[in-house]
């Protein structure tokens, strides 16, 4: 390690954090110095740091501790990675992009080592880390995984997502209009099959992603099309209300099964909504089994409403992102 001064270190590196707050790292610089070092090339070009570079300016240093490499191209680029994929606040596919670049130049400069798609994560063994082998021949997946703290499943799958979404998969999945579980779905069509669909499939639940990919598979993707924009969509509102009744079936189950009872002041508020929720399903019912078997949609929104009453203190379940 030795010093430099901070204006003969030239910044230009593609993935260094330059536009981020850095307020809190200043108050931990302050409180208990600089624990790590800038990373610099032979040419001073800074490869990891950007953050503490930027806290360190704003402090009016001057002279700063560094650690100078001697490394080739790939690997200044593997360490520019490595310091991007240990921070806590990139966005899922941003880090995707990273591994899938990780990935790449780590099997570049080390051929020996065990590629990504030879990893077999279907045992308990394979989940595991690989910490007896020599790093060189350990697999991408598996390094990353002992950096990060993720699994090598949701690495694995991270990289996948990356690799083979199309472009308008990608910039949806940017824009927050696909997630991780829609994803992984749409990607076991060809690239140029996702850039067909997908505009169809969003905001539409991975159960029905799932379904309308399983139907492109087997009958062909211009078929699939046309039975899915032509046959009858069930309302939005019948789709929420099919959800809350399992989750409501299921809560029910538990407690007239184990005769639970109990004094708490809210129970009279839970029965009043319960028999709201009655009188409302008993009119569905008369309503669903009139000779047309229509509904109109402020009764099945009424309905909706009340079920929402009822199991509002539960909340909704989510679902998993990676």
């Amino acid at each position: 390690m030795e010093t430099m001064h901070i204006e003969k270190i030239i910044v230009k590196n593609p993935y260094l954090r330059l536009d981020t707050e850095v307020s809190k790292l200043i108050k931990s610089i302050e409180t208990v110095g600089l624990i790590n070092p800038l990373v610099i090339n032979e040419k001073n070009e800074l490869i990891a740091g950007g953050r503490r570079y930027c806290a360190l300016k704003a402090m009016g240093r001057e002279e700063i501790p560094v650690t100078k490499v001697e490394k080739n191209e790939i690997e200044q680029e593997l360490i520019s990675i490595d310091e991007n994929l240990v921070r806590k606040d990139l966005e899922k596919v941003e880090m995707e992009n990273m591994l899938l670049r990780g990935r790449d130049l780590y099997e570049k400069l080390f051929p020996l080592a065990l590629k990504c798609h030879e990893e077999d994560l279907s045992t308990p063994e394979g989940k595991e880390l690989q910490t007896d082998l020599p790093n060189d021949a350990r697999s991408f997946i598996d390094i990353t995984a002992e950096k990060t703290g993720l699994s090598k499943q949701v690495i694995k799958s991270a990289i996948e997502r990356e690799e083979r979404s199309s472009d308008k998969v990608k910039d949806l999945r940017k824009h927050g209009e696909l997630n991780a579980s829609q994803t992984n779905q749409i990607i076991k069509l060809p690239k140029e099959q996702q850039e067909q669909v997908v505009n169809h499939l969003v905001g539409k639940s991975a159960k029905e992603v799932r379904s309308f990919v399983e139907s492109a598979q087997s009958q062909g993707v211009d078929q699939a099309l046309d039975d899915y924009l032509n046959s009858p969509k069930l309302p939005k509102e019948y789709q929420a209300l099919q959800t809350l009744l399992k989750r409501a079936n299921k809560v029910l189950g538990k407690i007239l099964l184990e005769n639970m009872t109990s004094d708490h002041e809210d129970v009279n508020r839970i029965l009043d909504s319960v028999t709201s929720l009655k009188i409302s399903l008993d009119q569905f019912l008369e309503i669903c089994s009139t000779p047309t078997g229509s509904t109109s949609a402020a009764s099945y929104q009424n309905l909706a409403d009340e079920a929402v009453k009822m199991l509002e203190q539960n909340g909704e379940p989510e679902e998993a992102q990676w």
